[in-house]
């Protein structure tokens, strides 16, 4: 069964997605009905599928979340904030209890009991504050003329018929009857089709019926929705059982020689009708999922990806034929074959690495669908209004990209609903409205992806973060910043602007680890802000960490790669535009900045470097955290993709470079890290 637990917990935490999605975007004075539905649909899915696994406590608990939904789109009760809150609650309960199952862990029983009891006081609290008229129920407007019908009945009659293979679908029917059982006192008489011979006879088909009488003032929509799961594979009718007919059929003998009692674990007392207990069906066990269905990294590919990367290897395999025949009896006449058949190779061998790397892409909405949740609850929590906008939601990005940028950008979302956008009084006191807006966007550009997280709030106030800095230490009184230099400030260990502490914010850690893990990943981050008008942050990440575009640079006998993403552009100067600082090294004006030298050889100490005056080499300009310089080097030898090694794993960290690749002649190249490079030539001038 575990390949069935996987697509379940895979299924269902998209289910609780969809229904956090849903519950978010409820308005109480415009309810959407459909988005009502959507969020039934996703909770009827999980019970059915939990119910149908053995998971009863999750189908117990979803089941009354499943009834109050169930309120909410018959009309009978009214979408309230307070009701959306329970239910948020509960979905990231069912989230921590799938969880736990997944990893064979205990469930948190009291978690769940005090979830249940919130749901339950929900259900049976009448939305007052919200009715308008006299809450009488033969009236009420919301309560529609099927259901005052419905809860004028005692009970119901069901006549419960599966089809032959309804076994083999999977479906249990003692699932359906303890269901029933919860709703009311259920009486279950017990039919046996036409047997065939016994050795004619399939296990798997089944020959039985039932005749249930569910007794209550229950609404006939619950009932409905317990045989949803199996209405195409069942001939069913219920019809009301009111006070008479109750009296009068109880009255009735309903078995004749044909009928048993049913009781799917005792066969005994089949000479009358048995009322079902709680003995009948026993609460289920609490089941410790083994270990081995812990879940396992996995990606949802789509087919077409799929078909190109299998059409891809069926050329392969015709070149590799196609070689294997050249070589079996090669001469110089088939040189020309040959040549053909090694540019056929590296082409499809290129197609087949791009469609690879196309299956590891994934859609950025995995990373910001967390952010409806978080701006929901922090801006109730902080008495403020905000407004989320996601834009490039299906921007593609490497999978291990995703995993990793998740937590910096919940800093950042976090910092600017905290820092960022005001309280109400004041956004209306600066002639704004009184909703902030948070705008998390997407986008591909070159090689890379960008995610900026933008805002109309306050801004950074440069003299506010400088005062900090110099009171806490961090630079001189008498130091000089440029205003990009200021706003980099935020990313010094220790620093904060909060003037008191509180979960959100105000520690000094946040900011730091954020630049600290994007640099980690191969990108950078960049700030933009206006006092009065907002902040935009912008983080430049690689699509991928598997493959790099590089420019091969040589310096003395060594080649390293210098990411395309960070080169602007190569150029050649001469001594005359050299400018030397005392102590500060040596810069060159491009255009309308001066660009600080980094001589490659003196940083790595390469004593075999051939370029030693400015004019013999090549000075390639790059950018790193926002800062460039110009790095001095032999010679360019091409730009190539390469494949990244780390170099930490199987060697150690060294300032500087970020990893390695083997190049195409089995030697060794190192992969330059910009920002880390220029920090190490930072120092080596200090």
């Amino acid at each position: 069964m575990a390949q069935f637990h996987q697509v379940f917990f895979e299924e269902s935490l998209e289910g609780l997605d969809i229904m956090e999605s849903g519950l978010l975007n409820l308005d109480k004075d415009n309810m959407d009905a459909e988005t009502i539905n959507t969020i039934f649909r996703a909770a009827h899915s999980i019970k059915g599928g939990s119910g149908t696994l053995g998971f009863t406590v999750l189908s117990d608990f979803t089941h009354l979340m499943e009834t109050l939904l169930d309120e909410m789109r018959d009309g009978r009760r009214q979408v309230s904030h307070k009701a959306v809150n329970v239910l948020l609650g509960a979905v990231d309960c069912l989230r921590e209890m799938l969880d736990a199952i997944q990893q064979g862990q205990v469930i948190d029983k009291h978690a769940v009991a005090e979830h249940k009891q919130q749901l339950q006081q929900e259900l049976n609290t009448l939305n007052v504050s919200e009715i308008t008229e006299p809450v009488t129920v033969i009236n009420h407007p919301l309560v529609p003329q099927s259901q005052l019908e419905s809860s004028s009945a005692q009970g119901w009659k069901i006549d419960f018929t599966p089809h032959r293979d309804m076994f083999r679908t999977g479906n249990d029917p003692v699932r359906i009857l303890r269901e029933l059982q919860e709703l009311g006192e259920l009486s279950i008489v017990l039919n046996l089709q036409e047997l065939p011979d016994v050795y004619t006879m399939n296990p798997e088909t089944c020959y039985l019926s039932w005749q249930l009488e569910l007794k209550g003032a229950i609404d006939k929509a619950l009932i409905e929705d317990i045989f949803d799961w199996v209405e195409d594979e069942c001939d069913l009718s219920i019809n009301a059982l009111h006070p008479s007919s109750i009296s009068a059929e109880l009255d009735t003998p309903l078995l004749d020689e044909n009928k048993t009692i049913f009781s799917p674990y005792s066969q005994k007392d089949t000479n009358t009708t048995t009322t079902v207990s709680s003995e009948l069906f026993p609460q289920e066990p609490e089941k410790t999922v083994e270990k081995n269905i812990k879940s396992s990294s996995s990606i949802r590919v789509e087919t077409g990806k799929i078909d190109a990367l299998v059409n891809m290897v069926g050329e392969l395999v015709i070149t590799q034929s196609m070689l294997s025949l050249i070589g079996e009896n090669f001469d110089l006449s088939k040189l020309d074959q040959l040549k053909n058949g090694l540019e056929q190779l590296e082409r499809h061998t290129r197609i087949l690495q791009e469609n690879v790397m196309n299956i590891r892409m994934m859609p950025i909405s995995f990373v910001f669908s967390r952010f409806p949740r978080l701006v929901h609850d922090l801006s109730t929590k902080m008495g403020k209004k905000i407004e989320l906008i996601m834009k490039g939601e299906q921007t593609e990005v490497d999978k291990t990209v995703i995993e990793m940028i998740a937590d910096p950008l919940v800093h950042l979302v976090r910092n600017s609903l905290d820092h960022g956008i005001e309280i109400p009084k004041q956004r209306i006191a600066a002639g704004k409205p009184a909703t902030g807006t948070v705008i998390l966007e997407a986008y591909h550009r070159g090689g890379n992806i960008v995610i900026e997280v933008k805002d109309d709030g306050k801004g950074l106030d440069k003299d506010i973060l400088r005062a900090k800095a110099i009171e806490k230490g961090l630079i001189d009184e008498g130091t000089i910043l440029t205003e990009k230099q200021t706003f980099e400030l935020i990313f010094m260990p220790g620093f904060s602007t909060a003037e008191a502490l509180s979960d959100i914010s105000g520690r000094g850690v946040g900011m730091d680890v954020v630049r600290r893990n994007i640099q980690s990943l191969g990108g950078n981050i960049d700030i933009q802000s206006e006092l009065g008008k907002g902040s935009t942050i912008s983080i430049y990440l690689p699509l991928t960490l598997a493959i790099l575009d590089g420019q091969s640079v040589a310096i003395g006998n060594e080649c390293y790669i210098i990411p395309l993403s960070s080169i602007f552009e190569s150029i050649s100067i001469s001594e005359e535009q050299v400018n030397r600082i005392v102590e500060q090294g040596e810069t060159f004006r491009l255009r309308d900045e001066y660009i600080p030298i980094v001589r490659m050889h003196e940083v790595f100490n390469i004593p075999s470097a051939k370029a030693r005056h400015i004019s013999d080499g090549i000075v390639v300009v790059v950018e790193g955290q926002g800062v460039k310089c110009g790095l001095f080097v032999d010679d360019l030898l091409g730009q190539q993709q390469v494949v990244i090694k780390s170099l930490e794993q199987n060697y150690r960290k060294i300032e500087g470079i970020s990893g390695a690749t083997i190049l195409g002649d089995g030697s060794v190249a190192l992969i330059l890290d910009i920002p880390g490079l220029i920090r190490l030539a930072q120092n080596k001038n200090a």
